[in-house]
């Protein structure tokens, strides 16, 4: 019976320690080194011109002020997510190169333009 115990002990050491592991780690590749917000209101961004730094991970928090949803879209920085009415969603992007990288709401494509500058 001891003999079984102690294999049962190794067994969760040499594999429960990785899965341990990789599940702490696994926050560590969505960590962003820059925070920025849009709002969107009355189907507009705001700002519609934000300025993040190049060479950076960000994370964009985009909350939407309007009752109705709205999809935050970039060809550019390749993300299309719907954003719900009086929601937040959160996007994770770059590192990038400097630049301007514009964005868009498909539900309102209008009203809703914006620009990521880079710099």
């Amino acid at each position: 019976m001891r003999t079984i115990i102690i294999c049962d002990v190794i067994r969760l050491t040499l594999i429960g320690f990785p899965v341990f592991a990789a599940l702490l780690t696994a926050g560590a590749a969505y960590a962003a080194d820059f925070e920025a917000t849009l709002a969107i209101r009355d189907h507009k961004f705001e700002p519609a011109e934000l300025t993040v730094p190049a060479g950076t991970k960000i994370k964009l928090s985009i909350e939407n002020h309007d009752a109705t949803p709205e999809e935050f879209e970039s060809h550019e920085l390749n993300r299309e997510k719907i954003v719900t009415g009086k929601g937040t969603i959160i996007v994770f992007i770059g590192p990038l190169d400097a630049g301007r990288y514009p964005f868009f709401g498909d539900f309102h494509q209008e009203t809703a333009q914006g620009v990521l500058v880079a710099q």
